[in-house]
């Protein structure tokens, strides 16, 4: 009989080309697959909480996967990690119940963007974060991150092309912190995003920030729900999927197209 299990991953996405298998490209999900066919002895299909583009990172990317083996949660974690490369790790991994579904099962993402904001760009950081050097107004972002607070329509901020059932969304939290004085970091909370939505928001919030939009330019373009009326996306290499929740109580299936 099969076996409901789930991991959490934390992955580079530098040197992937996003989570979803594709053919004659490397992703996340090939590598993962490949891994855990070794281990069970038969092909094994991953369900992720969603899909990152490629380029972004994950520190709470869930996967589940139902496979027939006598293998414990913890035989996993110790043989995936000696396994998979090292740009990508097995932070935990546990047996669930059979209607567990690492995307449908979900309630709610929690995203993170990191900026370097400072006049030179970082060798280190290439890869990790967005490099803006021209300073950013604090306040302004702040005003605009309360206007994007709450339930709305963000078709504005959803990549060109999507189709979806509906662009509404709850976005429960959405702030910006700055952890130094070069580095910015914005989080947003929700039941469920549009494909870009979190990177499209940046760039407009970034426009802000450099004095190219008010507070009240900025909730022009939400209730407006026209992308063209937004800013850039932000390049995908500052994204992070950081915590994917679940409340077991009251399992319902997240809003779809959240691909970021």
């Amino acid at each position: 009989m099969k076996r409901n299990f789930k991991l959490v991953l934390e992955y580079d996405g530098a040197g992937y080309h996003g989570w979803q298998r594709q053919h004659g490209v490397l992703t996340v999900q090939e590598v993962l697959e490949s891994r855990l066919s070794v281990m069970v002895g038969q092909p094994v299909t991953v369900r992720a909480s969603g899909r990152t583009d490629a380029g972004v990172h994950a520190l709470g990317q869930v996967v589940s996967f139902n496979a027939a083996t006598r293998l414990q949660p913890e035989d996993f974690l110790r043989g995936l990690n000696a396994l998979l490369p090292p740009d990508i790790v097995v932070l935990q991994a546990e047996e669930m119940p059979h209607a567990f579904h690492a995307r449908y099962s979900a309630t709610g993402k929690l995203y993170e963007y990191h900026i370097l904001n400072r006049p030179v760009p970082s060798a280190l950081e290439r890869r990790r974060s967005w490099h803006v050097k021209e300073p950013l107004n604090d306040e302004v972002i702040e005003a605009c991150l309360k206007i994007a607070c709450g339930v709305h329509d963000f078709a504005a901020f959803m990549a060109a092309g999507s189709t979806v059932k509906s662009t509404v969304r709850e976005l429960k939290g959405a702030r910006h912190r700055r952890p130094d004085h070069d580095h910015l970091v914005f989080s947003f909370e929700a039941d469920g995003f549009l494909r870009h939505m979190v990177r499209n928001l940046v760039g407009t919030l970034v426009e802000a920030g450099k004095g190219k939009r008010t507070a009240e330019e900025f909730k022009a373009v939400l209730d407006g729900r026209d992308r063209r009326k937004a800013g850039v996306t932000a390049p995908a290499h500052g994204l992070y999927l950081v915590r994917v929740f679940y409340d077991d109580r009251q399992p319902r299936k997240m809003h779809g197209g959240d691909n970021q």
